[in-house]
């Protein structure tokens, strides 16, 4: 595990469509360069179509460490950039969930975000792959990327999770539990799912999941909520996210480098809460993949 001291010079790229990203563009710059972070360019991007080209450009130009702005969607859409470049990501988690930023214990408050990027240490970490797409904390399919894909942006932007919550429910009356195929290439488990998680990190959608998930385990664990009813699900979610001794009484994981996941009938895969795939999908961990900013005191 890398402890180096981070970079005083960055770039800084906002997603200002994310949730608070137009608010607190101005604010992180000023905030920045106020704690002694030297921006070597700072863009505030309008069109998230666009998010990518400009970290490459950042990662390109030589800035020693990328700020990305944004939500889960954001930082999971521009990581591939940093793979293998030596680059630190560094994490300003301005969306709904903030999922991945709860995984490395980054305050989710602008300052204290602001505070481990100027004072933090580097921590080498894994990235979770579903084919060729490289995702930062975790990808799910069944309930979550109908929610993802057809909840509308208004409710999402000024409800947070609460406006998910109330989704979630309009989307459940319509949904159908799976046949669920999980394969690690010694052996093949079969059941019934109504929500598969492939965790990179201990959270997804704001919600601690996973006990056993850990972004530089070297491993993915593979969660599955097991059975048909939609009970089983809302309860999944409910005593994990009030940590009820028995959250775990409804899911079964899987822990390894690489699965082979396919569903009868076909599922969309969301990456990091964007729907981005479909089953038949190879789900695997990048090992070591990137270098990103956390707390001096994360020790996990």
């Amino acid at each position: 595990m890398e402890t180096n001291s981070l970079p005083r010079e960055a770039a800084l790229i906002v997603n200002v469509h994310s949730r608070r990203g137009e608010a607190l563009f101005e604010e992180a710059k000023q905030k920045l360069e106020n704690a002694g972070v030297r921006l070597m360019m700072a863009e505030a991007v309008t069109d998230p179509d666009k998010l990518q080209a400009s970290v490459r450009q950042a990662v390109q130009s030589g800035a020693p460490m990328v700020i990305v702005g944004g939500g889960d969607g954001s930082l999971s859409g521009t990581v591939d950039e940093l793979v293998g470049k030596g680059c630190v990501f560094g994490v300003l988690p301005l969306g709904t969930a903030n999922s991945f930023a709860r995984t490395l214990g980054i305050p989710l408050d602008i300052d204290g975000a602001i505070e481990v990027i100027a004072s933090g240490r580097r921590r080498r970490i894994d990235l979770g792959m579903i084919d060729r797409d490289y995702f930062v904390n975790a990808a799910s399919l069944g309930l979550s990327p109908m929610i993802g894909r057809t909840v509308p942006a208004k409710l999402k932007r000024y409800l947070g999770r609460v406006g998910y919550l109330v989704w979630a429910v309009k989307c459940s009356v319509g949904f159908r539990a799976f046949r669920l195929t999980i394969d690690d290439g010694v052996q093949e488990k079969r059941m019934w799912s109504t929500e598969v998680r492939i965790l990179n990190g201990a959270y997804h959608g704001g919600v601690e999941l996973s006990d056993h998930a850990d972004v530089d385990s070297g491993d993915l664990v593979v969660q599955a909520v097991v059975g048909r009813s939609h009970a089983r699900l809302a309860w999944d979610w409910y005593a994990k996210f009030f940590k009820l001794r028995d959250r775990d009484a409804h899911t079964e994981e899987f822990r390894g480098k690489s699965f082979r996941i396919e569903t009868r009938p076909r599922q969309r895969i969301s990456i990091d809460g964007e729907v981005l795939a479909a089953t038949p999908a190879m789900a695997q961990v990048a090992a070591g993949a990137i270098d990103v900013a956390v707390p001096r005191q994360n020790t996990v």
